[in-house]
């Protein structure tokens, strides 16, 4: 037997159709129900219950119970960056059910990736600060720079509580729709609030996409533009 992590326990989680399709479910970022995921899985409450059962027990995803009902959400960021990760290798390698991204324009346009904002407004947003020099690719890995820091500072973006967390400040992901690269990590998942506190989007129903409204997206693209 070889030494170290068995990645094939955790692959074969993933690798059941109903059980991935309840984890892409969940990159959308928000906690849902048992029931709620059985519908996106396509199968029914008792299957999906024994489903969620072995996802929890292999640490993928995890619960909260609130009244009746329990909630499921990713396990954690390694989980949600293991799942971006798996996502563009199945584009790269055409194993997509239609044409690559999202069929629905919206989704296009925008959406959540678990707690970042992906889509077409996020590469733009992306492309525009590496053009203008707030962030600056560094061999493979993409950094903000000490112009990037004041002008963000000076939008509201509290830099020091993000550099005192775990997670990496910036991390990049291959947008899957756009096939370029957008922003993630702490300081991807604080845009993404942002985003939420002023109201410039909204979550769109039953869909990970986001709504901007015209204002929103003006407002959005006037808060990013240095």
């Amino acid at each position: 037997m070889k030494d170290g992590p068995d990645i094939s326990r955790t692959a074969s989680m993933m690798g059941d159709p109903a059980r991935a399709n309840m984890i892409m479910a969940l990159m959308s970022g928000l906690s849902l129900t048992a029931s709620e995921l059985a519908r996106e899985a396509g199968v029914t409450p008792a299957t999906a219950s024994g489903h969620l059962a072995k996802l929890e027990a292999c640490g993928l995803i995890a619960a909260t119970k609130q009244g009746r009902h329990r909630y499921f959400r990713l396990a954690d960021n390694d989980v949600a960056d293991a799942v971006e990760a798996l996502t563009t290798i199945a584009c790269r390698a055409g194993h997509v059910r239609s044409r690559p991204g999202p069929k629905d324009e919206a989704m296009r346009h925008a959406r959540s990736c678990y707690d970042h904002l992906a889509g077409h407004v996020a590469v733009d947003m992306f492309d525009h600060w590496v053009s203008r020099h707030v962030l600056a690719w560094h061999d493979d890995q993409v950094e903000l720079t000490r112009k990037g820091r004041q002008f963000l500072a000076g939008r509201g973006i509290e830099l020091p509580a993000l550099d005192d967390g775990k997670r990496p400040l910036c991390r990049t992901c291959i947008d899957w729709s756009e096939r370029r690269h957008h922003l993630g990590g702490s300081l991807g998942a604080a845009i993404l609030a942002l985003i939420d506190d002023n109201g410039w989007a909204r979550r769109v129903a039953d869909s990970r996409a986001l709504a901007f409204g015209r204002s929103g997206e003006r407002n959005f693209v006037a808060w990013y533009s240095p």
